[in-house]
């Protein structure tokens, strides 16, 4: 190792031997040549003290640890920030208490989820549920669209580190398995806009409910079909499904165009149900005493746009509200000679895409816009229409506009009315918790990330999130559709 000339170039050129070094000649002679195994580090005691801490300059540190906190400062959002070519996006798994991903033959626009035998509030691992989902097949290969009746089985908790010692090693060894989605299929011909499913009890406590389906298909039709043997078969080994139950039990050709508002009346346990489509049309078909279906012909109108979305009171069961894309959200009451809402509020400038009705306190009704926006309203400062008066323009009593593109979903949680989970175009299904005070000092600490209201409790990226629901039996459990199904449950709710 040769050492650097520093100190000889700081003198001319001549070396420091003598002066103030008596003896050094003498010293070197005896001793040989000192080699110091740092020389390469420092020179002189002049760079130590310039070279800090880490042996740079303090004032290199020093600017990169202020480049280092003004990127902190613009934290990556999803949905907000763009990927740069090359990146991806990772899910923190500590955040999660339950992740998967299922994919199927086809995306599918629309999905509900079927309430089971097996117990509600489920908090056990490996979780099970049931669920109906219509596909979205290409263009060219319409044939290949089916319904799907599933079975999600096997859905663990996230691996997480055994704090307790004292914990058996011998634990489920289940809870680690891969998660397994099975399905049974009916054919159809035409992509599903949206899907709903509906129960009704057996009159003997030991036969499975009859569970329909409804669907809303691309080509105008609604197709009611009986999937009590589809689902059956996921826990009956060797159950065939015949050409004959895969048929529906009724088609429903009112409509002249296609729709994609679908809801069945939760209490009407035989079977009552809302269809609307894109000419603003609205039928009421109910199911008649000889297991056949009546649509009433007269349509509920006033929508001067499509109906987007449809939803049965949970609490009256004569009442139901639209979302239309003319921006307004309508009441309407089944009684009505007139076939008029009963009120009409302006509640966007742009298309109100979806809607939800809190089954928890049902004078709430959260709204959903291709603006990004979404809002919760108070029923009761609703005003009744008078003939002539234009719709009325109340103001929310909850309005967010993260989201940058449009909304596509929205639901409330199914036991707490402060939880609300969206979905939206861009990417994203976030979860909200509304019971977050805006005047509480700290709960207006967004960690100094700008833009981020307090109420935002959760942002999950999911790629093209078209629907979700909550498990209605497995509490803070979320099933989202769009590229493929992701089932999860965060730590938060």
């Amino acid at each position: 190792m040769s050492k650097r000339p520093a100190e000889d170039q700081e003198n001319g050129g001549v070396s420091l031997k003598g002066g103030g070094r008596p003896g050094q000649d003498e010293l070197e002679d005896e001793l040989g040549e000192f080699e110091d195994e740092f020389e390469d580090e420092y020179e002189s005691e002049d760079e130590i003290l310039e070279a800090g801490v880490d042996g740079r300059p303090d004032a290199e540190r020093e600017a990169e640890e202020k480049a280092a906190m003004d990127v902190d400062q613009q934290t990556f959002i999803v949905g907000r920030n763009k990927l740069e070519p090359g990146q991806t996006l990772s899910p923190d798994l500590s955040t999660y208490e339950m992740l998967h991903a299922l994919s199927t033959p086809w995306p599918c626009l629309s999905f509900d989820i079927v309430k089971d035998s097996l117990g509600d509030n489920r908090k056990t691992y490996p979780a099970t549920m049931y669920a109906v989902a219509g596909t979205q097949a290409d263009r060219k290969r319409e044939k290949e669209n089916q319904l799907m009746v599933m079975k999600f089985s096997g859905l663990s908790r996230m691996e997480r580190e055994q704090d307790d010692e004292d914990s058996s090693d011998d634990e489920d060894e289940d809870e680690d398995a891969d998660p397994i989605l099975e399905s049974t299929s009916i054919p159809l011909t035409s992509t599903t806009n949206r899907i709903r499913a509906h129960q009704t009890p057996s009159s003997n406590s030991s036969q499975p409910p009859t569970t329909l389906t409804a669907s809303m298909m691309e080509s105008g039709q609604v197709l009611i079909h009986d999937v009590t043997p589809h689902l059956a078969s996921f826990d009956t080994p060797g159950t065939v499904i015949t050409p004959q139950q895969n048929k529906a039990i009724s088609t429903l050709r009112m409509h002249k165009t296609e729709g994609y508002a679908v809801d069945w009346s939760p209490l009407v346990s035989t079977g009552k149900l809302l269809t609307g489509d894109n000419n603003g049309g609205i039928y009421v078909t109910t199911r008649t005493a000889g297991e056949g279906w009546a649509t009433d012909s007269r349509p509920f109108t006033g929508h001067e746009g499509s109906v987007e979305e449809l939803q049965w009171s949970p609490s009256e069961r004569n009442v139901f509200a639209s979302a239309s894309s003319d921006g307004t959200i309508k009441v309407w009451d089944v009684r009505s000679k007139s076939r008029k809402a009963a009120l009409s509020i302006q509640v966007s400038n742009t298309d109100v895409n979806v809607m939800s009705w809190s089954h928890q306190t049902t004078h709430l009704l959260a709204s959903g816009a291709d603006d990004g926006v979404w809002a919760v309203w108070d029923l009761r400062q609703w005003k009744p229409n008078t003939s002539s008066s234009a719709p009325s323009k109340p103001t929310p009593v909850a309005s967010f506009n993260f989201h940058k593109e449009q909304i596509t979903s929205v639901e409330w949680h199914p036991t707490d009315d402060s939880i609300v989970a969206v979905a939206a175009g861009d990417d994203t299904l976030t979860l909200w918790d509304l019971a977050v005070e805006l005047d509480d000092e700290e709960s207006k600490d967004t960690g100094g990330v700008n833009e981020v209201p307090p109420q935002l409790l959760f942002v999950h990226y999911m790629e093209k999130a078209k629907e979700l629901h909550f498990h209605p039996q497995i509490p803070g459990c979320l099933v989202g559709t769009g590229e493929a199904f992701n089932v999860f449950k965060t730590i938060s709710v």
